[in-house]
């Protein structure tokens, strides 16, 4: 038997140096120069065939086995959050106004980390590996961009995998879920015309913000009254802006928001639906309205076989007792688009402990330890489906 853990552990301070190097340089959506020439870097010193520039700054490192077999694409994320770090760190970010706050440089040391194990491996293995690193995440999304521009293809990716640090189940476990994980996660922005005045003459008006406090209501309504209640959706209104001051009656309200849900049929149905309601109650108030609707991420769906060999690996990582099935969540995830073109999973990786902070926010950080159970669950995956 391989023993990965041994092999894991002899690359730990790499792992780990890794994760702290780019952490230093978080680099948000589609401004990734650093993080992408020092990713290629590292491929490189693995000897990998490099592809660099893809969707502006997307890499590839592909690991040719020299022997026939399938596919298999391990992605991670590059880009950082717009986000001051309070985490106090030695190694804290070097870019002022940005952090890796979401766990992103730490997939990028597991899916590195793991190039390095496999490479030592490599003779064990048959096919090719495609460890692939795509800017934007965060949004307007990199992965659509980078299919289009064949990174499934020459040679045609048949297996896709990736994981994300999460920190609302314990450090140390691993959540692995057949089916829906993640939602399809779209974005709305509208603008309500109506006609100004004077705040002591509404009958000489027609109200923006009540027209638009009316279809906020309304739109919660879909989700009350027209989704089967046993579907999960969200509509949410996020932000609201009308008027500038106290006696006067504002002509025109601006609001933008999401909706969330993990049914692919429900999603496609999301700009009719709003559009509807907005229609109905902008005409019966006299306004009109500008919408601009822009379908986001697809629902992240991973393949039941997939889902059981990755379930497979992680017991033998972590324990069977430590391999959870966690809970799906409204969050999108653009790993959504790779799934959608070949066989998929893409997991958890448990980084809570008590008083450790969310994603998405200043003080986030994790144990560096839990980055070699990633490594060691990407390599067995590897030698599973390519062995």
């Amino acid at each position: 038997m391989m023993d990965f853990k041994k092999l894991t552990r002899e690359h730990k301070d790499l792992i780990i140096k890794t994760r702290r190097d780019l952490h230093l340089i978080p680099e948000p959506a589609y401004t990734e120069k650093k993080t992408s020439d020092y990713v290629a870097r590292y491929l490189e010193k693995e000897s990998l065939d490099l592809r660099t520039g893809i969707a502006q700054y997307g890499v590839v490192g592909v690991m040719d086995t020299g022997k026939p077999g399938k596919t298999l694409l391990i992605r991670s994320d590059m880009d950082a959050l717009p986000i001051t770090e309070d985490t106090g760190l030695g190694f804290a970010s070097t870019h002022e106004g940005a952090m890796h706050a979401c766990g992103h440089d730490g997939h990028m040391s597991m899916v590195l980390g793991a190039a390095t194990v496999l490479n030592k491996i490599k003779d064990s293995l048959k096919g090719t590996i495609k460890f692939l690193f795509q800017p934007a995440e965060e949004g307007p999304g990199g992965a659509k961009p980078m299919i289009e521009e064949g990174v499934m293809e020459n040679p045609t990716v048949d297996y896709s995998i990736g994981c994300h640090l999460w920190p609302t189940i314990d450090e140390g476990t691993i959540g692995v879920k057949a089916g829906p994980l993640m939602a399809a996660m779209d974005r709305f922005d509208l603008r309500i015309i109506g006609r100004g005045g004077h705040g002591a003459m509404p009958h000489l008006c027609l109200d923006a913000l009540e027209v638009g406090t009316q279809v906020v209501n309304a739109l919660q309504r879909i989700v009350s009254r027209q989704i089967n209640p046993l579907q999960p959706a969200v509509v949410t209104v996020g932000r609201f802006h009308a008027g500038s001051t106290f006696n006067v009656i504002p002509g025109e309200a601006e609001m933008c928001g999401t909706t969330r849900t993990f049914d692919r049929d429900i999603w496609n149905t999301w700009p009719e639906r709003l559009e509807k309601i907005i229609a109905g109650v902008c005409e019966s108030m006299g306004a009109t309205y500008e919408l601009k609707y822009s379908q986001g991420y697809p629902p992240l769906l991973n393949e039941e076989d997939m889902a059981r060999v990755v379930a497979k690996c992680a017991e033998a990582v972590v324990g069977k007792e430590n391999v959870i099935e966690p809970e799906p969540t409204m969050g999108g995830e653009d790993m959504a688009f790779y799934l959608e073109k070949s066989k998929g999973c893409f997991f958890f990786l448990g980084v809570g402990r008590k008083g450790c902070a969310p994603i998405h926010n200043p003080r986030f950080d994790f144990n560096e330890d839990v980055l070699l159970l990633g490594v060691e669950t990407y390599c067995r995956i590897a030698l599973d489906l390519l062995g």
